[in-house]
């Protein structure tokens, strides 16, 4: 149906990622705030001048779909970027080479998140019962969501992921320049550089499967849902740069993507009863819940031990 537009879609997307990581950005410099700003904000552009042709094409309904989609997967990448920070943080991942690891980030997600779309899509259009099962595990995924907001944050070296590629895969530990994989003592194996790129590949693989089902609990349309997930992905790199510093800042927004799942969760299993929340309704809530919790994160003070202690 979309072929002729995902095959300038993709085009797209390879001209601007070669653009952007290759020639822009080609060496691993230290990418400053200005600079992140300025990047970020040319992929937000982009997303939304996209808009545009969303809604010449197909209507205020698909770009009301789109605009969705897009809004709560950025809103969940900067979610993801916590984990990020995490791993840059336990492998020792500065300046540069922060800026090679999501670079080949991005083009890993990309790849992965296209594959997972279309086969997740083709599977609801031929199952559509699959449709209130992502709304159970949207719904389980929001509650433990909230649960883990009250808990914090845990260790990299507590990650389940980390602990099962680590004994898995033959890591050096340390560095060879800008190497992803060295040959030490007869074999290959990865350098820390190429554990945190395998590890942020994972990272993105489970929130992949927890954001797909939520996007598609918000359109069934492929094209929709791939182009709505792909430019927010897109604008990953420059993002991190553009909030590293200010990441803890955030504290509620896991509160207010967790409502997000949850809402769209409740939305998925209640259409086997023959009842359709209007797209304008997600709209609304989507966009509603992510910008109260971005600004309650901003004005509200962070209760410290002292002030919380009598």
């Amino acid at each position: 149906m979309h072929t002729l537009e995902l095959i300038a879609f993709f085009l797209f997307v390879i001209f601007a990622t070669w653009l952007d990581l290759f020639v822009l950005h080609k060496d691993d410099h230290d990418i400053g705030l200005k600079e992140a700003a300025v990047t970020s904000l040319a992929w937000i552009v982009l997303a939304l001048l996209f808009s545009g042709y969303v809604y010449y094409r197909y209507g205020m309904e698909m770009w009301m779909q789109y605009i969705t989609a897009y809004t709560m997967e950025k809103a969940l990448s900067v979610d993801n970027l916590f984990v990020i920070a995490t791993i840059f943080g336990f492998f020792g991942i500065r300046g540069g080479l922060q800026h090679r690891a999501l670079a080949w980030g991005v083009i890993g997600a990309v790849v992965m998140r296209s594959v997972l779309i279309f086969v997740g899509v083709e599977a609801v259009e031929r199952f559509t019962w699959l449709l209130p099962i992502f709304g159970v595990f949207l719904l389980i995924t929001g509650f433990k969501m909230l649960r883990q907001g009250d808990e914090g944050e845990t260790s990299l070296e507590d990650n389940r992921v980390y602990r099962l590629l680590s004994k898995v895969l033959p890591t050096y530990p340390g560095y060879d320049g800008q190497a992803i994989i060295t040959r030490k003592n007869g074999r290959w194996q990865l350098t820390l550089l190429g554990m945190a790129i395998v590890m942020v590949e994972a990272t993105d693989l489970l929130f992949a499967v927890d954001s797909i089902p939520a996007v598609m609990g918000i359109s069934r349309d492929f094209f929709i849902v791939l182009t709505s997930n792909i430019f927010a992905v897109l604008g990953l790199r420059a993002l991190y740069f553009l909030l590293a510093g200010i990441l803890d800042k955030f504290r509620y927004l896991s509160v207010g993507l967790a409502l997000v799942l949850l809402f769209i969760g409740g939305k998925m299993l209640a259409i086997p009863f023959g009842y359709h929340v209007e797209t304008w309704i997600s709209l609304s809530v989507v966009l509603g819940t992510i910008t109260v919790a971005i600004v309650a994160s901003l004005l509200i003070p962070e209760r410290t031990p002292t002030q919380g202690a009598d």
